[in-house]
């Protein structure tokens, strides 16, 4: 294997440890929940899900779940501090 390939995938290895340096501007996925799958995902600094929660209440355990997964990796907007405190996850 090639001399520079091998000290990138050390260093892929590290990053991949140091969650910290990651920070999620806009993302989507599809969220496959007990009763059906959603949209769901953050853009534009808001949370959104195709859930028939989300619309009246700004947040739902899809949005909530993958605050708890993604954690550190959120902007400090995206991560409300009731919400976080909720799920167990440092305070910023």
């Amino acid at each position: 294997m090639h001399s520079s390939l091998i000290g990138k995938i050390e260093k892929a290895h590290r990053y991949a440890q140091e969650r910290e340096r990651i920070t999620f501007s806009e993302f989507a996925v599809s969220f496959r929940g007990e009763h059906n799958s959603y949209n769901t995902g953050y853009r534009d600094g808001q949370w959104h899900c195709s859930c028939s929660f989300f619309p009246k209440w700004g947040l739902c355990s899809h949005t909530m779940a993958l605050q708890k997964i993604l954690g550190e990796m959120l902007p400090r907007e995206a991560l409300s501090a009731e919400v976080g405190a909720k799920l167990g996850l440092p305070s910023r």
